[in-house]
């Protein structure tokens, strides 16, 4: 039994990081949503397109996007707007976005690196929160240029205020279409409503297809650790699409709650006002432009009125209560894990109240470590003494085993009877090791995933805790740590398979964490530190 429990431990530790190591997901950039004023004077009818599950074509190639006056299509206008978080450009050639650079977060650790981009352009593509309406009996260019009276907005210097951008495209005698942004200077979110009137004299049946389209390069390997790519949140479930096995057209929903793209710690995604009558339509065509799109309800729009479409756009860092305060389950798009996030995110939020008192994340980590080390000190202690006292029942334990080796029942007996007399309890050995095993896969979660730990300096070569140590010396001395804390600790089964097995966890273990983020490895050596010491006092004890 021994023998099992104890490989139970490192087949279960082998499990937890080589899961990660061979089969976890990628993620890529940013999305938004947004909603606006509306002018509509009738009650518009909405229903789910076709039954929510006849979708519109896939988006059109590239030169099916081709202004009809040339070869080219056509540059537009750009307008800027700026705020405290982020700056935006946006073009009056479909009214979309062409940039979008967060202020806050740098590509790089370089003291010149750009800020982040989190729109991906590449040729002739559509742009980002290109607005196409596929059901319409009016043929509208998505790529048409829109008009606009406004140069640029400048809300850098204000967080309470709002401003807007009305584009507008006129089709006399058929319809008009205002697309309006509204900003906020506090907020990674804006709100953009598409306003369709009606200028014809019949009744117009119109839906609409909201994309962001993101260019994806065929030659950049993702990580292995994190998803890069489609991510939405349909009928209060995740899902993610891999961009490398997206060949087909895909629809979800309806009942979607935002769509976007993401990244390891950012995301674009675009919020339906009426996600119950919305469909996503994930595509990926010949150019490896991938585009996610809001598929929303089908508008009945009486000549002389109009109809309108409301979407939230949220583009910004995956930061835990920033997601979460918009109120869609856009927290979800962090992979903490469902069943694992209860632990993940209270272990988050004492590191970084730590951190707001030191401003190191690196010596968080180190102090974390110290409490929920000292959290189950005890435990620790239990364990060790368990190990240690069956460790010296061995040579009665073999003399048992010699003069009972026919009888397995009697055997079994015997040394349970030895274990009651000498107060050993042999589960007391492996149950608080397992026991700490969630609270150790919660740390994990937590340093992996965070953003926090983004270009979060430690000391001297670390400079970024989120990243694998550059010289690999962190992960060499863990597994030396791990080394000698397997010498130090008893092996109760007294066999050679054995204790060959356990001293071979350090050298798997130092190859899993050479490319893990460096956060990860500095809390797991400073607890074989901290473990070294406590298993010292506990043979220093005994002995």
């Amino acid at each position: 039994m021994d023998k099992r429990t104890l490989l139970a431990i490192v087949l279960s530790l082998a499990l937890v990081m080589g899961y990660q190591y061979l089969f976890v997901k990628k993620q890529v950039p940013e999305q938004p949503a947004a909603t606006a004023p509306s002018n509509s004077t009738a009650e518009t009818t909405a229903g789910p397109v076709t039954g929510g599950k006849s979708i519109p074509e896939s988006p059109p190639a590239l030169d099916q996007l081709l202004v009809k006056t040339g070869d080219v299509l056509a540059a537009g206008k750009e307008i800027s707007v700026e705020t405290p978080l982020y700056s935006a450009v946006f073009s009056t050639r479909g009214a979309t976005l062409t940039s979008f650079k967060l202020k806050n977060y740098r590509q790089d650790l370089a003291e010149n690196s750009p800020p982040v981009e989190l729109v991906h352009i590449k040729g002739d593509m559509e742009y980002p929160l290109n607005i196409s309406f596929p059901s319409s009996s009016i043929n509208l260019d998505p790529t048409v240029i829109y008009e606009t009276d406004e140069k640029a907005i400048d809300l850098a210097g204000q967080t309470n205020n709002e401003e807007r951008i009305v584009f507008s495209k006129k089709y006399p005698g058929e319809v008009q279409v205002d697309k309006i942004y509204t900003f906020r200077g506090d907020a990674y979110t804006f709100d953009l409503t598409v306003a369709i009137t009606n200028l014809s004299d019949t009744i117009l049946k119109q839906s609409a297809l909201l994309s962001w389209n993101e260019y994806v390069d065929p030659e950049e390997e993702g990580s292995r650790y994190v998803h890069e790519g489609p991510i939405s949140f349909v009928k209060n479930d995740l899902e993610t699409e891999k961009v490398k096995k997206l060949d087909e057209t895909k629809v979800l929903g309806p009942d979607v709650s935002w769509g976007g793209f993401e990244t390891k710690y950012f995301i674009a995604s675009v919020i339906p006002q009426q996600p119950s009558l919305t469909n996503l339509v994930i595509s990926r065509d010949r150019n490896n432009v991938v585009s996610v799109a809001l598929d929303g309800p089908k508008n009945i729009i009486l000549p002389g009125q109009s109809g309108t479409f409301k979407y939230t756009v949220y583009l910004g860092p995956k930061e835990y209560d920033t997601l979460k305060a918009e109120g869609v389950g856009l927290e979800n798009s962090i992979d903490y894990g469902s069943w694992i996030k209860w632990l993940a995110l209270p272990l988050l939020y004492i590191m970084k109240f730590i951190n707001n008192y030191i401003d190191n994340y690196g010596v968080a980590i180190i102090i974390l470590t110290i409490l929920v080390k000292v959290l189950f000190w005890p435990l620790g202690n239990i364990s060790y003494r368990s190990m240690k006292g069956m460790q010296k029942l061995q040579p009665e334990i073999t003399k048992l085993r010699e003069k009972y080796k026919d009888d397995k029942q009697r055997l079994n007996q015997e040394v349970m009877g030895l274990y009651k007399i000498h107060k050993v309890n042999p589960m007391s050995g492996c149950l608080p090791m397992l026991i700490q095993l969630p609270v150790f896969f919660g740390l994990y979660k937590a340093l992996l995933y965070s953003i926090e730990l983004r270009h979060a300096h430690f000391f001297l070569w670390i400079q970024d805790l989120s990243a694998k140590d550059p010289y690999y010396i962190t992960p060499l001395v863990m597994g030396a740590t791990m080394f000698l804390q397997q010498k130090m600790t008893p092996t109760p089964g007294g066999d050679d398979m054995q204790q060959k097995m356990m001293m071979w966890m350090p050298v798997v273990f130092t190859f899993l964490f050479l490319n893990f983020p460096s956060g990860l490895v500095i809390y797991w050596l400073f607890n074989n530190i901290l473990s070294i010491g406590q298993q010292h006092l506990v043979n220093k004890r005994m002995s």
